[in-house]
């Protein structure tokens, strides 16, 4: 187990067109726009000068090139478990265009036709978290949103449901670590 101290920094991946909109991105592998690049030349900034013993990023371009731009695809290693939720059929979907067919739909309290269920996105968070503990340093990750509150929650030991008090931007910088013995936020939706 990684010792106490040791932070686990998580990136959100750029602005798309999609995030933009407001459009649920699980799958579709979009490019960043301007805005995006912007976001992760900002990350680089905010983390120049830091050493991270593991890199993991999800293998959605998004993310990569959010990792590529803050300058750590050199030693960045690809994770399936950082991809973001599988959002099956409501996949480009606004929460607004749903909730027309499901009234009061959250994607917290009801999984989509076709995709994944919370239980599913916590398992691969719970394995990201593992990988993390086990480090000797500390650890960065660039993914998404959802995965991101999702793995979260779960650090601090809380239900993944509780990712949903976790609001997170696009090309956002937040850091998990511990208060003593006890895991916890240190940071979140930093610029």
């Amino acid at each position: 187990m990684a010792e106490r101290g040791k932070g686990v920094f998580l990136v959100r991946h750029g602005a798309t067109e999609w995030s933009e909109s407001g459009r649920h991105t699980g799958r579709t592998d979009l490019p960043l726009v301007e805005k995006g690049r912007q976001q992760a030349r900002a990350v680089a900034r905010l983390l120049a000068g830091r050493h991270f013993v593991m890199v993991l990023t999800s293998p959605l371009q998004r993310a990569r090139e959010t990792c590529r731009i803050a300058g750590f695809e050199p030693s960045a290693e690809v994770s399936e478990d950082l991809l973001e939720w599988d959002y099956g059929a409501y996949e480009g979907l606004t929460t607004a265009q749903i909730r027309d067919r499901r009234p009061g739909w959250t994607i917290w309290d009801a999984p989509p036709p076709e995709g994944e269920t919370l239980p599913q996105v916590a398992a691969r968070a719970e394995h990201v978290i593992q990988r993390a503990r086990a480090a000797t340093g500390d650890v960065l990750l660039f993914a998404h949103a959802h995965l991101l509150r999702v793995l979260a929650a779960r650090w601090c030991e809380l239900p993944a449901v509780e990712g949903r008090r976790l609001p997170l931007e696009t090309g956002a910088l937040c850091a998990l670590g511990y208060e003593r013995e006890t895991p916890g936020l240190v940071l979140w939706n930093a610029r």
